[in-house]
């Protein structure tokens, strides 16, 4: 069974940084589309970045790109193990953070992928930045 953990949310203020942790086990498959999401109350999930873990390839969204940075993270030797560093926090990144997983990707997935394309999910893990 897989299993999908984040950690490392929190709170912090504008402009400053935090890092975001997930390990994906239970399966013994080097190569996965990650994905980090939000969702805010009252607001639909949104894709924020996603990684191709057999070549690191990327995709951030408009609202993320140049501040966050998603990256494969080993850790305790986990093959699918990315981290989510979030810079110059803005009150608007405010959100539950979930990181996903699916094992169906191949090198040309579309990393664009929404959040019904994957199939393994953590718990979250909130975010909370003041102005």
């Amino acid at each position: 069974q897989v299993h999908v953990r984040e950690s490392g949310g929190g709170s912090e203020q504008a402009g400053g940084s935090l890092r975001l942790s997930c390990i994906a086990s239970g399966y013994n498959d080097a190569s996965a589309c990650m994905g980090w999401f939000r969702q805010a109350p009252g607001e639909e999930r949104e894709l924020v970045a996603s990684i191709y873990t057999n070549g690191g390839r990327t995709h951030y969204s408009d609202a993320v790109k140049g501040r966050f940075t998603i990256s494969q993270d080993a850790q305790d030797g986990a093959k699918n193990a990315v981290a989510l560093q979030m810079s110059s926090l803005k009150p608007e990144d405010t959100a539950m953070y979930y990181c996903a997983v699916d094992y169906r990707c191949v090198p040309y997935s579309d990393l664009r992928r929404s959040a019904r394309e994957y199939s393994y999910w953590g718990q979250g893990t909130q975010v909370t930045v003041s102005s």
